[in-house]
Order: C-alpha cells, then sequence, then structure tokens
C-alpha cells in the first residue's frame, strides 16, 4: 500500500501544477481583453466627443445684419407737425351792384396781379358819367358868367358907381359856383370810378379756387361769398410747432443772424417735399402744451406744397463735425446702460458700453465706445450674447466673409 500511494503522488502534483498555471493563463488573457477593452471604449469616446466638439464649432452662427460705423457730419433737427399756410390768401368780391356779364378765368387756373376775371354790365354808370359831365359843362357856363360880372362890379366899384355890398355879393357867387363846379368833378371822378370797379381784376398772384357765382348773376357789393378765392403759391409758409426747451436754441442762432434750413416732409417722414427757411417764431409759448409756433418760408416753385397740407417740418439746429454714427437700431439698452454688438475678426461679438450722443430718425452719433470702421450688429441683437458667434449679412441679405 504504501509502495502503491509513492507511485501516485507525483502525478497529483503535475496535473496540479497544470491546472494552476492553466488558470493563471486564463486570468491574464481575460485582464488583457478587459484592458483592450476600457482602452477601445475610451478611445471611441474621446473621438466621439472630439467629433461634436468639431461639429459644435463647425455650426453656423447666428444670422445678423452689421454695419460699419462711420465717422462724418451729423446733423441735428428739431421735428415739429405743422401745416402749410399761404402768405396770402384773398376773396375776391365786387365793388359795384350789376349784372355779372362774363368770368374769364378757369378754375384752378393760375393768375398774375391785375389779369382781369370778369366784367360788370357797365351801362348804368356811363349814363351816371354823362349826367355827370353835363351837369359840370352847365356850372362851368355859370361860373365863367360870374366871373366876367365880378371883373365889371370891380372896375364900376373903383369908380364908386355901385355899392361895396353888391361887389361883395358878387364875389360870393363866384366862389359858390367854384365849389359847384369840384363837386361835378367828383361826380364825374366817381361814376368812371364804378366803371373801372366794372371790371373785376386779380390783386394779388396766385391759383384762383372753384367759383362762387356764373355769369348772369345780379351781383352786389354787400354779398359775403364774392367771386372767386385767389391763394398766393409762391412764396408759401409752413406754421409748425417745437417743444419750448429747444426755444433757446433756436433763438440763440436767430438771434446771430444765422440762416436756419427747414425740410419739409410728409406725414410718414418719408419723403422730402421741400427744402426752405426759417423766417421767424411766434412772440408767446402756448402753456397749454409747452410748445412754441415757428414759421418757415418756402420757394415752392414746382408747388410741391399746397395749402393747408399736413407736413413735418425738420429744423436744423446744429452740426456735430466728424462724429462717429451707426444705425439706430444697434443701440441696446441694459441695467447698466446703453451698449452695442460689435462683431470681431473670429466672428464673435463683444458687449461694448457706448455713450450716445443724439438720434435723428434711423441714425445715432456715438460720443465714446466705438471707433470708425467696427462692425455693429443692426439687425438680430435681441438673440445674442456675449462671446455668440455671428454669421454677419450685409442689408442685401449676402453673407459677409471673415476677410471683412
Amino acid at each position: 500500500m504504501e509502495e502503491q500511494e509513492k507511485n501516485t503522488s507525483p502525478k497529483r502534483s503535475l496535473r496540479t501544477i497544470l491546472f494552476e498555471r492553466w488558470w493563471v493563463l486564463l486570468s491574464v488573457v481575460c485582464l488583457l481583453a478587459v484592458g483592450i477593452y476600457v482602452i477601445l471604449t475610451m478611445t471611441g469616446k474621446a473621438q466621439s466627443r472630439k467629433a461634436g466638439q468639431e461639429s459644435k464649432s463647425a455650426a453656423p452662427g447666428t444670422s445678423v445684419v452689421a454695419v460699419q460705423a462711420k465717422k462724418t457730419d451729423f446733423n441735428v433737427f428739431i421735428t415739429g407737425l405743422g401745416s402749410v399756410t399761404p402768405l396770402n390768401t384773398v376773396t375776391v368780391k365786387y365793388r359795384v351792384d350789376g349784372q355779372l356779364m362774363e368770368v374769364l378765368f378757369r378754375e384752378g387756373q393760375i393768375v398774375n396781379g391785375g389779369d382781369l376775371l370778369a366784367k360788370i354790365d357797365p351801362r348804368p354808370f356811363d349814363v351816371q358819367l354823362l349826367q355827370a359831365e353835363g351837369q359840370m359843362a352847365r356850372d362851368l357856363a355859370l361860373l365863367k358868367n360870374a366871373q366876367l360880372d365880378l371883373q365889371r362890379y370891380k372896375d364900376l366899384w373903383k369908380q364908386d358907381s355901385i355899392p361895396k355890398q353888391q361887389l361883395d355879393t358878387q364875389e360870393a357867387l363866384v366862389r359858390q359856383l367854384e365849389g359847384t363846379v369840384k363837386t361835378d368833378q367828383g361826380q364825374i371822378d366817381s361814376a368812371k370810378l364804378q366803371l373801372v370797379y366794372c371790371r373785376i381784376t386779380a390783386p394779388i398772384s396766385g391759383r384762383v379756387g372753384l367759383r362762387i357765382v356764373d355769369a348772369g348773376n345780379i351781383v352786389h357789393a354787400s354779398d359775403a361769398n364774392g367771386l372767386v378765392v385767389i391763394t398766393q403759391l409762391q412764396p408759401i409758409t409752413v406754421i409748425f410747432s417745437i417743444p419750448e426747451d429747444n426755444l433757446s436754441q433756436v433763438l440763440s442762432r436767430l438771434n446771430k443772424g444765422e440762416s436756419l434750413p427747414v425740410e419739409a416732409y410728409d406725414r410718414e417722414l418719408k419723403q422730402k417735399l421741400a427744402v426752405g427757411a426759417l423766417l421767424t417764431t411766434d412772440n408767446q409759448i402756448d402753456p397749454t402744451t409747452g410748445t412754441i409756433r415757428l414759421k418757415a418760408i418756402f420757394p415752392n416753385k414746382s408747388n410741391e406744397l399746397f395749402p393747408n397740407q399736413f407736413v413735418n417740418a425738420r429744423l436744423l439746429v446744429a452740426v456735430r463735425r466728424e462724429a462717429i454714427v451707426i444705425p439706430s437700431s444697434a443701440i441696446q439698452r441694459g441695467p447698466q446702460g446703453t451698449f452695442v454688438y460689435v462683431v470681431k475678426s473670429d466672428m464673435t461679438v463683444e458687449m461694448r458700453p457706448a455713450s450716445v450722443g443724439e438720434i435723428q430718425g434711423g441714425d445715432a452719433s456715438v460720443k465714446t465706445g466705438l471707433s470708425p470702421g467696427e462692425l455693429v450688429v443692426a439687425d438680430g441683437a435681441d438673440r445674442l450674447r456675449e462671446g455668440a458667434r455671428v454669421e454677419v449679412k450685409a442689408q442685401s441679405g449676402n453673407a459677409v466673409q471673415k476677410g471683412y
């Protein structure tokens, strides 16, 4: 039995050793497999993360419209609502009574001062003139005879042939007849004047309105409406109001004798109608509105302005030389004040504090914070934040590349 056990022990030890070695080898292989798996997994994640970052960096930025800040002269205007007011408006009325025989103008016609507009029947006044001339001829004959008698009485009085009273009476008669002749001359002149009034002429140059009375009607000097209304169009004025706070700025330039240009625009402030100059200011401020009225005059050579037309008047009060100007839409407001989004060379934006001066229409002047040539976001700023990437487009919609 002892010999049998001695023979089987070495065999068992060899098996055990082989089994243990096989198990160690298997463990090493498993560890290697796990290591390779971990390495491959980490590498895949890193590549995925890198690809994600690259795709993210390659993604297009926010589409915005950007405009370069430019240095130029910036005009400062005061805008007020006004109405076109003619310098002169005349209602042509009748000076005599009679029948309206002819109307010689067309409605809407441009007439000059002195042009014949209408005629009234002159025959009644021709009769009055004839009567006055006949009366004057009679009185002139009486005056001439009285003057001859006066000369005779003077000679007789010198000879002491007549009393002084008779001479004085004759002198009084001569003076009475001289007065009568003057009255007759007045009657003649009055009749001639009535004949002049039978021809109705334009008192001013301008545009005639619609005819009020037709030919054939009997008209009177006491008629309220008259014949037609003539409105002067050249030159023409615009009366508009500005806040009283701007009055000192306007008066300071007027007192120096400077001419202040005024531009007339339509209701929507889009179309410029005419250019004129400030004529004067009113003599008092309206306490209910806190405004003062100003009057500007326009040549109106092409009849751009029409009486009683509502316009927006823009009064030029100052010119800022070499100011930095950007669109007013680029100005943003936040808790820290006004700022703009500046597009940098890497196509990202920077929030830049900016001190804003005057704003006129669609433009704004910037005192500090910008330099000429810098790109500022004019449209699309509401979708941006500090450091955001943008795709800049011009006003026409074409993309701007990095080499701007």
